[in-house]
């Protein structure tokens, strides 16, 4: 089974003579020597080395004490989450799923072995507190998948200890400056491997700044590419938010490829739209749950307790949990699956030679703002037909489907924000602000049809159906009360946009 680690350290180059001494700077009490531990690793990634180009490692280790598969995830500068598998000759389907959104159908090679000779300081404070772990390697890094040679180096690493204060390793690089180290040119071993080997590296320098029409869309696309393939991992680990995050960057990608039907040809986008919306649909599947269990499981602790009869709790609870299995079940079979891994593939395809029309060589305001005022018009007539509407059903789908609209023509200001400026950040927030609203009344129709099956099966089960009842109520109340809120909301959002002459 994978276990992970969390890693906050920091790597140096250059000094001589091993570690300084250090005791006595930032709470340093003691320093106990490990002596030296060798070490061997083979780093693993596509012929085409997608996953370096991601600032991801995955390699086989032995020697020292954690010997096996590691795969590591960038959080932050100097901080990466290290996933490890028990030692093993090919790689572990744990670990291998973590990597699959990249490597897709691609093989993995070895590309590079490194060689490490660590000499290990532990560094304690006066109770004996272990506060990180300071390491000088030397390194021999030899090419394995292509033409190329070796490559030998010294680095100093300094890891602080689990639960430790990052502030440590700041009073801790003043010493080390002062004895003539310098924080390391490269991320990590595996980059500068790459790089001394012959290899790419951290991959391909950033794009160039975009001009065009196309150059924007494109650059948006390509962020919320990255995040989907970002975001699989997270979510196949469970992390908090990574399915709305995941979900929302498959949403933006959607909507930049209906949105700006100038700029790409809608006859070639269509079908990988119709896929994105299909992903979209399955990733929220786990989050509409997690969501709606979130608010009846508040809605229900602020029930005064003489109105809390029979078995609610335990089975609003069960409800919730039997939910979250079965749809998470249902999402990993998604994310492994040849349709998924194809829909990747196919947004690859379109990005490496996008389907772009006249409009995409134009200059930005224009174009952009053409396809945000189409968006709007659309909204507006959405949002107008719903409040002229009676209480019900059909006002209740209207609004969603102005809800629907409303994140579209966010998500295009998103993308237009970098050639339009303010106009387009102010109507990100005006859109931002009337989803919001548009969301709320949302999850109150969808809680009360939650809370009608609840109170059915109760029913059938001969308990009290009555605080599903009066649940029921207030919802019924909360998405009324959005409602008569929704027009003063609208007339000011018109006033804003025309402010910004979008509209």
């Amino acid at each position: 089974m994978a276990d992970v680690t969390r890693e906050v350290e920091r790597k140096y180059e250059g000094g001589e003579g091993g570690f300084p001494e250090v005791t006595g700077t930032a709470g340093v009490a003691r320093v106990a020597d490990r002596g030296v531990v060798e070490l061997d690793a083979t780093y693993y990634d596509t012929p085409d080395e997608r996953l370096a180009a991601a600032s991801l490692t995955l390699r086989r280790r032995t020697g020292g004490g954690d010997a096996g598969w590691h795969v590591k995830f960038p959080v932050a500068p100097g901080v990466r989450d290290e996933i490890r598998a028990p030692l093993s000759d090919t790689v572990p389907e744990e670990i291998a799923a973590l990597v699959r959104s990249r490597v897709r159908g691609a093989e993995l090679v070895p590309v590079i072995r490194l060689r490490s000779a660590r000499h290990v300081l532990d560094l304690f404070d006066a109770d004996g507190t272990l506060l990180a772990e300071a390491s000088t390697d030397t390194v021999t890094a030899e090419r394995l998948n292509r033409a190329g040679g070796t490559a030998h180096w010294t680095e100093t690493e300094v890891e602080l200890a689990d639960g430790g204060d990052p502030a440590l390793l700041d009073r801790i690089e003043k010493r080390l400056r002062t004895a003539g180290l310098r924080p390391s040119k490269s991320p990590s071993k595996l980059a500068r491997a790459l790089a001394e080997t012959g290899g790419r590296g951290s991959g391909a320098g950033a794009p160039a700044a975009p001009v065009t029409a196309g150059d924007h869309v494109l650059a948006y696309l390509r962020e919320q590419r990255e995040a989907i393939l970002s975001g699989d991992p997270a979510v196949r680990r469970d992390l908090p938010d990574a399915v709305h995050r995941t979900r929302v960057a498959t949403r933006r990608a959607r909507s930049a490829l209906r949105g700006f039907r100038t700029v790409l040809d809608p006859a070639v986008t269509a079908p990988l739209a119709a896929e994105l919306k299909w992903l979209a649909g399955e990733l929220g599947l786990d989050r509409d749950q997690e969501v709606l269990a979130e608010r009846l499981t508040a809605d229900l602790a602020g029930l005064p307790d003489d109105l809390v009869t029979g078995p609610v709790h335990e089975r609003l609870t069960g409800w919730a949990t039997a939910r979250h299995h079965s749809t998470r079940a249902q999402l990993i079979g998604v994310l492994d699956s040849a349709r998924y891994l194809a829909l990747l593939d196919t947004l690859d395809a379109l990005l490496a030679d996008p389907p772009l029309l006249k409009g995409a060589a134009r200059k930005p305001g224009k174009t952009l703002t053409k396809a945000l005022r189409t968006d709007f018009a659309k909204l507006s007539r959405l949002v107008e037909t719903a409040l002229e509407l009676p209480p019900g059903e059909e006002r209740d789908r209207t609004l969603h489907e102005a809800r629907k609209k409303a994140k579209r023509t966010r998500y295009g200001a998103e993308a237009a924000v970098p050639a339009l400026g303010t106009p387009a950040r102010a109507l990100v927030k005006s859109m931002k602000s009337l989803t919001t609203l548009l969301g709320e009344h949302q999850d109150a129709v969808m809680a009360r049809r939650t809370l009608r099956e609840l109170a059915a099966v109760a029913h059938g089960a001969g308990e009290n159906a009555f605080p599903y009842g009066v649940l029921y109520g207030r919802e019924e109340r909360r998405a009324a009360d959005t409602e008569a809120e929704l027009l003063g909301k609208w007339e000011e959002t018109i006033t804003e946009c025309a402010a910004d002459r979008l509209i």
